[in-house]
């Protein structure tokens, strides 16, 4: 169960060049390698944000490899 200020707090979901998905408070997500994304809200909204989206969490470089050799 989340603390009454944690249920407050909104975060940022980004995405990194890999399209790997997390979010964290805004004010701390600035590293290069990752993008922000519209969406921001508590942290289950973040979380069922990524769930709906993030549906293959293999890094991109290993899902386009496997792809080149036609293997899904």
């Amino acid at each position: 169960m989340l603390d009454e200020q944690e249920e407050q707090t909104i975060y940022q979901v980004v995405v990194n060049h890999e399209e790997q998905y997390s979010f964290g408070r805004p004010i701390r997500l600035t590293p290069w390698a990752r993008t922000m994304l519209g969406e921001s809200g508590t942290k289950d909204e973040c979380l069922a944000y990524s769930k709906e989206v993030w549906t293959d969490i293999g890094p991109l470089s290993r899902r386009k490899r496997m792809q080149e050799q036609g293997l899904v």
